[in-house]
């Protein structure tokens, strides 16, 4: 990137070191993680509530009241990671980026940073991601505490780790949309009618491939990103088990990526500009 752009801040230099942006980006990242850091019991009930109850509620109390399959605990858990994983991402970008684009100004103080502001949205995606992360990783011990047991393979790490990565991503750019498209007045209703469509129509309760009986809402559900994360998380931990392909799923999951991730990038430049 050229200095001509105006996108481009110069870099500090103090007592002949020059401060590029890529270390001012580590530095802002670094400061992100160290406050979440000091945070991290809040952070974690805040993320981890709403999945545990849902994994706990339909994975265990309906089970063993006898209103679900044998099995289906085992089928729910890999939807609730990934849905975990988008939501978390999601809420960690959309939230703090409402308030700081409006009532706290304090997203001022990162635009003042030497480094590009389209930068300062991306360390927003990656820092959410991250967070997202933690998140989903906080699943596995929790499910083993509620269900007993959960789908495990050690074939399945490469995959399982490719899907959450990626689905963290769709999580943090489609939060970016959100959070610079929407105004704050609008952010609660937007949620509202956002998240729960999400989570009702992204298969994380149940595989794809089951409803062929319900061919108008088995499309439906294709438009939402997290069906690829939960059908992608499914074809890692139940391999066995009907679903997407998971080439499928990691193309869409790209393609999600990179429309939200332009489309939120661009709307922070046009918010921050203005």
């Amino acid at each position: 990137m050229s200095t001509s752009d105006p996108e481009f801040i110069s870099p500090i230099s103090t007592d002949d070191v020059e401060i590029g942006p890529v270390w001012v980006f580590v530095a802002v990242l670094r400061r992100d993680i160290y406050v979440t850091g000091k945070e991290l019991a809040v952070f974690l009930a805040q993320v981890i509530i709403q999945p545990l109850l849902m994994l706990f509620v339909f994975g265990r109390i309906l089970s063993d009241l006898g209103y679900t399959r044998h099995g289906y605990a085992h089928l729910l858990f890999p939807g609730i990671v990934a849905l975990t994983a988008t939501l978390t991402a999601l809420q960690s970008t959309a939230l703090p980026l409402v308030i700081d684009l409006s009532y706290t100004k304090e997203i001022e103080d990162r635009l003042l940073a030497p480094l590009p502001v389209s930068w300062v949205a991306i360390e927003k995606i990656i820092f959410a991601s991250m967070r997202a992360l933690v998140a989903a990783a906080m699943m596995f011990p929790i499910g083993l505490l509620i269900l007993g047991s959960i789908p495990w393979s050690a074939r399945a790490v490469p995959m399982l780790v490719l899907v959450l990565v990626l689905a963290s991503l769709v999580g943090s750019a489609l939060g970016l949309t959100l959070g610079t498209l929407v105004p704050v007045q609008r952010i609660s209703i937007a949620f509202a009618l956002v998240l729960t469509p999400l989570i009702f129509t992204g298969c994380s309760q149940y595989p794809w491939p089951s409803l062929s009986k319900l061919p108008w809402f088995q499309w439906l559900t294709t438009i939402n990103p997290i069906t690829y994360s939960s059908e992608g998380m499914r074809g890692a931990l139940l391999p066995s088990l009907p679903h997407i392909a998971s080439w499928i799923c990691i193309i869409m999951l790209i393609f999600s990526f990179v429309l939200f991730a332009t489309i939120g990038v661009k709307g922070f430049l046009r918010r921050a500009i203005d």
